[in-house]
């Protein structure tokens, strides 16, 4: 077995691994954060998306053994303890988390986009939302949540807080 040091969820971590571990793997049986769902297993439906050092990744693509010194952010480091996050809570004011099981993917897809492009355009959102395959086939209330997230300001500069101070966290844990 190795080792790697990285950020999980805000807090520093030292975790093993075997050679061929998926990130969606070690997250899932290692570190028992089944809140991010095994999908398809191809990268294709998204259920599986975290965010690493700021970017939405499907976790079943990526080899553990990459994410030295990474800054992972799954859907279970979202919430402030029984506080939803922003984007959570939208999610739940616009109906729009059917069966659920896709919905941590697309939480997490919409966080890493909002971090970045808060004032993105709705082609925008709709393309980044068509990388997820919802079989409950609610994307409409799906577009409904993050026009919710959008439209309240503080919901977008949350996000843009909660990102870039764990960014400084990380950065911070990374260099001792």
């Amino acid at each position: 077995m190795k080792n790697i040091t990285l950020m999980l969820n805000g807090k520093k971590e030292t975790i093993y691994f075997e050679e061929g571990d998926t990130l969606l793997y070690v997250l899932r049986d290692r570190m028992g954060l089944t809140g991010t769902k095994f999908g398809c297993g191809y990268g294709v439906c998204g259920a599986c998306t975290v965010v690493v050092s700021g970017e939405a990744v499907r976790s079943c693509k990526v080899l553990f053994k990459t994410l030295e010194g990474a800054n992972i952010l799954t859907i279970e480091g979202l919430a402030n303890g029984k506080k939803l996050h922003p984007i959570q809570q939208a999610f739940v004011d616009a109906n729009a988390v059917q069966c659920g099981f896709c919905t941590p993917g697309i939480v997490m897809e919409l966080y890493a986009l909002f971090s970045k492009e808060p004032d993105v355009s709705n082609d925008r959102l709709k393309e980044v939302l068509s990388k997820h395959l919802c079989r409950c086939t609610g994307y409409e209330s799906i577009f409904n949540a993050a026009k919710l997230v959008q439209k309240n300001e503080s919901y977008a500069k949350q996000d843009k807080k909660d990102f870039e101070r764990a960014a400084k966290l990380a950065r911070e844990y990374m260099k001792e």
